[in-house]
């Protein structure tokens, strides 16, 4: 249980504005064969989710802060992921799990007003695929 819970708030804070590696962590934890595949993937899946809709409390409410010191997120970065926000629209929520552009991404998403339930719904689609294909690189299968 100590073991998920790690798991969890590495993958919560992965998706928060703070560096973290939850991907190292996954795969830790799947090499030592004490869990489930499944349920790997589930505990990192809720936690990276939840991490990425504070991004969007913080875009839907916080925004009008940006140009402060404390803001986490540049002003380019932030510039950058609305551009694509708003060429792509909500699919670019896909792109979520990358690296540098997607906290930045969910970010926008709020700032732009994207209802919550479809960016959680797009949110999870990909960032389980992600974990998923993590899960199949490591172990060859599921």
């Amino acid at each position: 249980m100590i073991a998920l819970t790690g798991l969890f708030f590495a993958a919560f804070l992965a998706a928060t504005l703070v560096p973290a590696q939850s991907e190292a962590a996954l795969v830790g934890l799947l090499l030592s064969g004490n869990h489930s595949d499944w349920v790997l993937v589930g505990t990192a899946t809720v936690g990276n989710v939840l991490g990425s809709v504070v991004n969007w409390i913080l875009g839907r409410y916080l925004t009008r802060y940006s140009d402060r010191r404390w803001f986490p997120v540049s002003k380019e970065k932030l510039s950058k992921a609305s551009g694509w926000y708003r060429r792509w629209g909500y699919w670019s929520l896909l792109g979520s799990w990358l690296p540098i552009l997607g906290d930045p991404l969910t970010l926008a998403a709020g700032a732009m007003k994207e209802p919550l339930w479809r960016f959680t719904l797009i949110v999870t689609l990909a960032k389980a695929a992600r974990y998923v294909a993590l899960v199949v690189a490591t172990t060859g299968f599921l």
